[in-house]
């Protein structure tokens, strides 16, 4: 199956999901999780790996944080973790996510164009005048090859 073909099966997927978090809590499995958010983060992780068609500079970061959020969240809203351990957590985690974006292993993102290197700047007094004379390899000689000026010249 082409990606594009499978784009139609997101909505109903999240749909059935999301209800399937829902039952879970009503029957008492897990009771007082918010499943909309704590699912909405985890599918957001897993749409970065998808959008991007796997990893890169952005992804790398992106996708792991937002799946890490979601299961800290359920930890938190389940009474495992307490806010306390898991802002910080995250912090850290984002931390080290972007150092692993900076390996030289990992891509830039397809839609990364680099910007051309920057025209110089316009002399302030205007353009400088060239002299035949001063051209390299003229036959009468250059400063930049190191001969000596005929006399009476500039």
């Amino acid at each position: 199956m082409s990606s594009s073909s499978r784009a139609p099966l997101i909505i109903p997927i999240l749909i059935i999901v999301v209800g399937g978090g829902w039952l879970l809590t009503a029957q008492g499995f897990t009771p007082g999780v918010n499943w909309v958010w704590t699912l909405g983060l985890g599918i957001i992780g897993i749409l970065t790996f998808v959008v991007s068609k796997g990893f890169d500079k952005v992804s790398v970061v992106i996708g792991p944080f937002f799946l890490l959020a979601s299961l800290l969240s359920v930890l938190r809203q389940t009474g495992q973790l307490s806010p306390d351990i898991e802002v910080p957590v995250l912090v850290i985690s984002i931390g080290n996510l972007l150092l692993v974006a900076q390996l030289p292993a990992i891509p830039k993102p397809g839609w990364y164009v680099a910007l051309p290197p920057p025209a110089p700047e316009p002399d302030p007094i205007g353009p400088k005048k060239l002299r035949l004379e001063d051209a390299p390899g003229t036959p009468s000689g250059s400063r930049a090859e190191g001969a000596a000026r005929p006399p009476g010249g500039r």
